[in-house]
């Protein structure tokens, strides 16, 4: 920092610009930016499969179609699931094959979110590990 001493009257006006708040907001930055940067730089874990492994067969896995309807009723491939009790039996011999089938889950549009979420919980509970939403696309209207 400088002072001008001397040079013109006291009534002039003090012409040069005080650059103590840019330095400040600069080095407020580039702290944020050095707190930041191990944020951006974290790295995800990948299992990938070994080059060396045989492939996996080509064959298509065993989908079980699951649909919630606009009351909450489970439908199982087709047919409807009289009580909750049947759908978590149905839930446990899935789980305890060694190749899980696929659950897909089709909830319908009018569906409370309540229903979808116990059905999820239970197979979650009863340990099925394949499960997924199709047919979402209508939702992204």
């Amino acid at each position: 920092m400088s002072m001008n001493v001397g040079q013109g009257a006291e009534d002039d006006p003090m012409c040069d610009m005080n650059t103590t708040p840019l330095i400040d907001v600069m080095l407020v930055l580039l702290i944020m930016l050095i707190v930041t940067i191990p944020v951006q730089t974290h790295a995800v874990k990948l299992d990938m499969p070994r080059p060396d492994a045989a492939p996996p067969p080509n064959s298509q896995p065993v989908v079980v179609d699951l649909e919630i309807d606009f009351d909450g009723t489970p439908i199982w491939n087709g047919r409807a699931v009289a009580n909750r009790a049947t759908l978590n039996r149905y839930f446990e011999t899935i789980a305890s094959q060694v190749n899980q089938p696929e659950i897909h889950l089709r909830p319908n549009r009018l569906a409370k979110y309540d229903a979808v979420a116990v059905t999820l919980a239970d197979a979650q509970r009863l340990g099925v590990k394949k499960i997924g939403f199709v047919g979402t696309n209508e939702y992204m209207e």
